[in-house]
């Protein structure tokens, strides 16, 4: 992989992975696309540019995060279901990275966004601020969120879903998925890495470092559209944004 290529999926990452559209599934086209194989040094740096994005988060909310205890609490609550589950099914995770189960869930995700809104359009979302997640309700977000595990759901949907269902309106549910998703790329990149560190050459090292800091500007500025953008809008332009990817995927892939 050259520099450019790892600037490329750096931007890739950082615009994708706070966005309820999958960060792997598109690093997974995007490459394929540019022509590079998934080798187990390429799986890896798609899993450790990730890393840039949630120090975006950190960068963003490190007021929050510095001083909330509270938050942690919920934060670390919620992350249980996925890091045990991830644990446990480490290898079997890693076998499901397929084109096939990508689309599928692609496609899968964006319908549900769209019954989700289309069911709840108008309500009042209860739960309006941070404070008001209680720990049963962030220990559930988790449970969603470990649905992520399957290739092409997409961390940040499943908690955003998650979160909608539970009551969370949806700046609320977007800002807990993006928190939560520093405990769990935290201990996800790095477990990781430390399984596949062997893989790495000086030359990996340096695309890594180029993706992750391409990766982490390119979140700020995600994360901010993101909040801006909801404010005014539904999931529904993510869910048929999905569909169609999905459909693109599988068309790429599996002709």
């Amino acid at each position: 992989m050259t520099v450019v290529e790892s600037i490329i999926l750096g931007i890739v990452e950082g615009l994708t992975e706070f966005l309820p559209i999958s960060s792997t599934g598109h690093l997974i086209l995007v490459s394929h696309l540019l022509g590079i194989k998934q080798t187990a040094a390429h799986k890896t740096f798609e899993v450790a540019i990730q890393l840039g994005s949630i120090l975006a988060v950190v960068f963003l909310y490190k007021d929050r995060l510095f001083r909330d205890i509270e938050l942690w609490k919920k934060l670390i609550v919620a992350f249980i279901p996925t890091g045990a589950l991830g644990f446990l099914l480490y290898k079997l995770i890693k076998s499901l990275f397929s084109p096939y189960i990508v689309s599928v869930m692609l496609v899968i995700g964006g319908i549900i966004f769209i019954i989700i809104e289309y069911l709840h359009r108008n309500k009042d979302y209860p739960i309006k601020s941070l404070e008001d997640v209680s720990y049963p309700k962030a220990f559930l977000i988790g449970v969603f969120q470990s649905f992520a595990m399957i290739p092409g759901t997409s961390r940040s949907g499943a908690s955003i879903i998650g979160g909608l269902l539970l009551g969370l309106d949806r700046k609320v549910a977007a800002e807990f998925s993006f928190l939560l998703a520093v405990p769990t790329m935290f201990v996800a990149t790095g477990y990781d890495v430390y399984k596949n560190y062997q893989v790495f050459q000086l030359n990996n090292w340096i695309t890594l470092i180029t993706g992750f800091i391409t990766a982490f500007i390119f979140a700020v500025i995600s994360i901010k559209l993101l909040l801006g953008f909801i404010k005014n809008h539904t999931f529904i332009p993510f869910g048929i944004y999905r569909i169609i990817i999905g459909i693109l995927y599988f068309l790429i892939f599996l002709r």
